[in-house]
């Protein structure tokens, strides 16, 4: 039979409500209702979905920024100089075909592959086994600076 001096009712106004200071009852209403929230309540969530939620951390050194580099191999550089052939575009000085790399957008070339012909590249940086490769067939590389 209800009445109205429920222990809810009694409790009122009160920040407990009748169960104590450590908050037993904490988090017990509407449980196939509740939302997760990215506080304390869902924090599980957040770890296993979306860890990235709260924002970037750590520290970024300056001197990291804006160090990639565009290489290019040695067996692309044979592609690349049969494409500037077909365009025309390829130069010739001694009778080897001449690359520069550094107007083509290319910081350093690196020695993977094998080149078929000597060519002479200008680059401004180069591994010491791309410069071997291709001064073992005639060809020389050009530092630009």
């Amino acid at each position: 039979m209800p009445h109205k001096l429920r222990k809810t009712r009694k409790m009122r106004g009160s920040r407990t409500c009748g169960y104590g200071r450590v908050g037993q009852h904490r988090k017990s209403g509407t449980k196939g209702m509740r939302r997760h929230s990215f506080d304390k309540g869902g924090w599980t969530y957040v770890i296993k979905y979306d860890p990235d939620y709260f924002g970037k951390k750590g520290f970024v050194s300056p001197k990291s920024k804006g160090l990639e580099w565009n290489v290019i191999n040695l067996e692309e550089l044979e592609v690349l100089a049969d494409k500037l052939a077909r365009e025309g575009k390829l130069e010739m000085k001694d009778g080897k075909a001449f690359i520069d790399l550094e107007s083509l957008g290319y910081d350093k070339l690196l020695g993977r592959g094998k080149v078929s012909k000597p060519y002479i590249v200008k680059v401004p940086s180069f591994s010491e086994l791309a410069a071997r490769k291709i001064e073992m067939l005639g060809g020389e590389i050009i530092k630009a600076e």
